[in-house]
């Protein structure tokens, strides 16, 4: 979808860094923010194209998703340049702007090719105009088979640096967030890895107990996967992995708000306990997300989709069909939070603990120009990648 190279919102209600413009503007060049400001300030040094956005609508920054295995009939473990094309085209109708692609627990030599053809992807495919992958989610294969949930279980294998630093060498270094079980880490040797070159270590599919998170916490541990699903639950006489995600400030902590994974109660009760200080909001999403209902492909096993919901056949939830704007707009019916902290929490607090803030995550002068524009009902109306129309409601990714 093309759009001009130099162009301006203007006269919209804009959720900048550091304040809620009510009647702003934003200038955007070559795919960056240069300047945002009131109405009242704008000065047309240049020749701007206006775009034009029906009505009064709200400015957001574009929201990272860091765990999304797949969307449209594509997935990550397809390995193919097509199914990765089909991800970043269909992402920004939902508000997504950048995102890691996730893997999932199969053979060694199918996460490889996955891993390789990310990591080429990244690296000489990306454009301007889609959403971009920021790196890979490698969920699995370093789990508890007792928490595998839709991992298949005869492709789970102990924590291996060696193996760990032959995918990464794989991925040309793009590996950014690893899911491992700290238990099944024995001396927490991956974790340490891990920390010391600067990837993330999220505890996920994981039995560790409260004791053995703080451990895991000093040694590297500093996220989260979908908090509730498949991890050791919260007891008052054992915390659990729930535990340390309410209590430990060291944790980014992943949730999926469908309302399926975790029900709004629960979504509020650990909202209340997490804040958005540390929450980050996910989709889990596999490929059949935006298709109809039937029977999908996830990692070899057969998944039914009805009504929102993704079953295997023994009725264990396998990844969600959830789209960020909806994860978007639930976290705020459920919780009754803020615009302003649910920006936080799909947009500042993945770009912060993946790194790059200083060009993703909010919208300042600088950055790059990722931009959602939403609705009175929080529907979204158009989606900017770097600077370029990515989006445009009524031009769905058929």
């Amino acid at each position: 979808m093309s759009s001009p190279e130099t162009c301006i919102i203007r006269n919209q209600r804009i959720y900048a860094e550091n304040e809620m413009i009510e009647n702003g503007f934003i200038k955007i060049s070559g795919g960056t923010i240069t300047e945002i400001g009131d109405m009242s300030d704008l000065k047309i040094d240049g020749e701007y194209a206006d775009i034009s956005i029906p009505g009064k609508a709200s400015v957001i920054p574009g929201m990272i998703d860091v765990h999304i295995h797949g969307v449209k009939g594509a997935d990550t473990m397809d390995a193919t340049t097509a199914a990765l094309d089909t991800m970043t085209m269909a992402l920004p109708q939902e508000g997504t702007t950048s995102f890691l692609a996730t893997t999932m627990t199969e053979s060694k030599e199918k996460i490889k090719k996955a891993l390789i053809n990310t990591g080429q992807y990244i690296e000489e495919k990306q454009k301007a105009g889609k959403a971009e992958i920021l790196g890979i989610h490698l969920e699995g294969p370093f789990i508890n088979s007792g928490k595998a949930g839709a991992q298949p279980l005869h492709h789970i294998t102990k924590p291996s640096v060696e193996m760990f630093d032959s995918w990464q060498q794989a991925s040309r270094n793009h590996i950014k967030l690893v899911t491992i079980a700290p238990e099944m880490d024995e001396g927490h040797t991956l974790i340490r890895h891990l920390k010391k070159n600067g990837v993330v270590a999220s505890a996920g599919h994981s039995a560790a107990g409260y004791d053995e998170m703080g451990k895991a916490i000093n040694s590297g541990v500093s996220h989260v996967t979908h908090l509730f699903n498949q991890m050791s639950g919260f007891h008052h006489r054992e915390p659990g992995i729930a535990g340390a995600a309410f209590n430990r400030r060291e944790l980014m902590v992943e949730l999926i708000a469908d309302g399926i994974h975790v029900r709004p109660e629960a979504v509020d009760i650990a909202f209340k306990q997490i804040t958005d200080e540390r929450m980050i909001l996910i989709t889990d999403s596999m490929r059949a997300k935006c298709l109809k209902n039937g029977r999908y492909d996830l990692g070899g096993q057969m998944v039914t989709v009805k009504d929102g919901m993704a079953l295997l056949d023994e009725d264990t939830l396998a990844g969600s069909v959830l789209e960020m704007k909806s994860a978007f707009q639930n976290i705020q019916k459920f919780t009754g939070c803020s615009m302003e902290e649910a920006i936080r929490i799909t947009s500042e607090n993945p770009a912060r603990q993946l790194g790059v803030f200083d060009r993703k995550g909010s919208i300042a002068a600088g950055k790059d120009a990722d931009l959602v524009i939403l609705d009175d009902q929080k529907d979204v109306l158009m989606t900017f990648c770097k600077g370029k129309v990515a989006y445009m409601k009524g031009d769905e990714v058929k």
